[in-house]
């Protein structure tokens, strides 16, 4: 459970990281900001997945803004926290059934979707910083050793 919680620490401080340069440039690229939403709304789809409630709103993609993406942000922060939080003394082997947006049913373990939780943002990440780089922008440091250096 401590790597699980250690990799969900580095997740919203790498999402602090993208919302703040986002904020910052002066221009505005609706890839990235389309890239970035999509991480926070699959967080979102994933924690209902996990709380067993109904995620069917909640779409995958979406053209969100900058305030929309960092309510977000705050909001599966807190959720992912709580939740762990409350899992310290249960069973990460316990297995979840959920149906993908697909409408395909599938169960996979609790540290099974939480590490697919984790993984999956650092791969959106890594191609907010590839838009970033063709914008001829620096790009987010998000490596999980610069947030164990800090």
């Amino acid at each position: 459970m401590k790597t699980i919680l250690r990799m969900y620490e580095q997740l919203h401080w790498a999402n602090q990281r993208i919302i703040h340069t986002l904020q910052l440039r002066d221009n505005e690229n609706l890839e990235s900001y389309r890239l970035f939403s999509h991480i926070l709304l699959a967080e979102k789809v994933w924690m209902t997945r996990l709380q067993g409630l109904d995620y069917s709103h909640i779409p995958l993609w979406s053209d969100s803004d900058l305030e929309v993406c960092e309510r977000l942000v705050h909001e599966n922060e807190k959720s992912y926290t709580d939740y762990l939080n409350r899992q310290a003394y249960l069973d990460l082997d316990l297995a979840i059934s959920y149906t993908n947006s697909k409408g395909i049913k599938f169960t996979n373990t609790i540290r099974d979707i939480l590490t697919h939780v984790a993984l999956h943002g650092q791969y959106h990440r890594g191609q907010i910083n590839q838009q970033l780089r063709m914008e001829n922008s620096q790009p987010v440091n998000v490596d999980y050793i610069t947030f164990v250096r800090e």
